[in-house]
């Protein structure tokens, strides 16, 4: 087994998470290989709040162009292919895809294979306002077979607050973590049977620890599937039709 790839992290938003996903991806490809090696890997990491702007302007376009920029200086430097460090941001993946030449590794693709393989077909998902409302993400979830339930308006405002209030900013409150581990329960009273950590934020806030069905870290598996890409085994592909 040898990690003759290099990948090209667009994180930055935000960067906790995205530092969580860079030591996770050297751990493990070290845990593989032994001895001093590390992963192969170039990091473009953004000031959150250019990015957070275009998002609350609804500037997906502008949003499209800078990843798409971006993950073109990424491949410039070597990078084989891209991992977008966010699940929100996904919601541009065919654009940084067009722009840079370079496949995305996509982290519902990851995910939906990781919920299919634990036998659920209804899940949970708790993320951003936009990951849980559009359908860049819950419809790329559908197309694997899942059904997808989300928290109620309230809700789902509540924890979009938290973590763009707390999280982005590597703050972590019992009251938030209290609000996130009801809306867990309040998904599952909705016949969820396990509960996707749709924010990669949220993993820094509650963990399968808080829950009582099967909770599916998106960092941790986007991190574990871009792994075994580095050391040449194949990325959960996308959904049939794609």
């Amino acid at each position: 087994m040898t990690a003759d790839r290099c990948l090209g992290l667009l994180g930055g938003m935000a960067w906790p998470s995205t530092l969580e996903a860079y030591r996770r991806l050297n751990r493990l490809v070290n845990d593989a290989l032994g001895g001093v090696h590390s992963a192969d890997l170039v990091v473009r990491s953004f000031d959150f709040a250019a990015v957070e702007a275009l998002q609350a302007d609804g500037d997906w376009d502008g949003a499209g162009r800078l990843l798409g920029a971006a993950a073109g200086g990424l491949r410039a430097c070597g990078a084989d292919a891209i991992m977008i460090c966010t699940n929100t941001m996904h919601r541009v993946e065919a654009d940084v895809r067009r722009i840079s030449g370079l496949p995305v590794l996509h982290i519902a693709d990851a995910t939906a294979a990781a919920v299919r393989a634990a036998g659920i077909q209804r899940v949970g998902l708790l993320g951003t306002a936009y990951t849980m409302e559009g359908d860049f993400y819950r419809g790329r979830l559908g197309a694997h077979g899942l059904e997808v339930v989300v928290p109620d308006a309230a809700g789902r405002a509540a924890i979009h607050g938290i973590i763009y209030d707390e999280l982005v900013n590597d703050v972590v409150t019992e009251d938030s973590r209290a609000v996130a581990r009801q809306l867990v329960r309040d998904l599952v009273a909705d016949g969820a049977r396990g509960v996707i950590a749709g924010c990669t934020e949220i993993e820094l806030l509650i963990g399968g620890d808080d829950v009582d069905v099967p909770w599916f870290p998106t960092t941790e598996i986007h991190v574990d599937a871009a792994a075994g890409w580095l050391l040449g085994c194949p990325f959960p592909g996308p959904p049939p039709g794609s």
